[in-house]
């Protein structure tokens, strides 16, 4: 909400933040009380869907989504999840053709060369067996983990409206090590390599690319609706609670 620019009260799950407007100025406050839960119920093609966070705007409908997976063992089963994947991006795009919609799966880099206990790898916090390999030895990534990444390089970079609607406007791919707490929780930046297209550093970048170009430079008739907002650097929120206004200049949406 507040990188993207995108008004709490049009986000589902509502973040705890109330907007104040002063002339020109959007200044933002923690709210806890705003915040709202949930997954909003969306029309699809062939059935209805529910979304793990949505901007929806009045009078316009849904315009932006992104959906959210996670995966800790079974890597060999990934197939399952590109079906899954590509259908329910068509589903949504079948009946919305405009939604900008981003795909994010989080695997856990479960290592092979982790120290062995027993025939299992074992962890700080439990154990996996060896078919829950995700990085094996010297850090090649599982085969099955290198055909899902490319499965989901083919099902991003969906531009326009017009595509066919079985592609993402951006998808993600990041592998996370989980060895013990959560001072050895780390992404794993061997792969996908940070300059490949599922890096999760610009998948946000893309989603808004996308949402202005459809919806404000293509429609410009919209724009007094669907412009993503500037929020005041000397927001209490921004100053006081979250990050100093210093900080704040790289996250400030860029949109005229």
């Amino acid at each position: 909400m507040i990188e993207g620019g995108f008004n709490p009260r049009n986000i589902l799950p509502r973040p705890p933040i109330l907007v104040e407007r002063k002339g020109k100025r959007r200044i933002l406050h923690h709210a806890p009380e705003a915040a709202k839960g949930g997954e909003r119920t969306i029309l699809g093609g062939l059935k209805t869907k529910k979304l793990d966070v949505t901007v929806t705007i009045p009078a316009v409908g849904p315009v932006l989504a992104v959906s959210l997976k996670g995966t800790n063992n079974a890597f060999r089963n990934l197939t399952n999840r590109m079906e899954e994947a590509a259908g329910d991006c068509t589903n949504i795009h079948m009946a919305y053709p405009a939604l900008v919609y981003g795909f994010w799966h989080v695997l856990r880099a479960n290592e092979e060369d982790y120290p062995t206990e027993g025939g299992n790898l074992r962890l700080k916090d439990g154990t996996y067996d060896r078919q829950d390999v995700a990085i094996l030895r010297g850090g090649r990534p599982l085969e099955a983990v290198e055909r899902y990444s490319e499965a989901l390089r083919r099902l991003s970079g969906r531009n326009d409206l017009r595509e066919p609607p079985s592609t993402y406007e951006a998808c993600s791919l990041t592998l996370v090590k989980c060895r013990g707490g959560r001072d050895e929780t780390a992404v794993y930046s061997e792969f996908p390599p940070s300059e490949a297209e599922l890096d999760f550093n610009e998948f946000f970048s893309k989603l808004y690319a996308s949402y202005d170009r459809r919806f404000i430079y293509h429609a410009p008739a919209l724009k007094s609706r669907t412009r993503r907002e500037n929020w005041d650097p000397e927001s209490p929120l921004l100053v006081d609670t979250v990050l100093g206004s210093e900080d704040f200049g790289e996250m400030a949406p860029r949109t005229t």
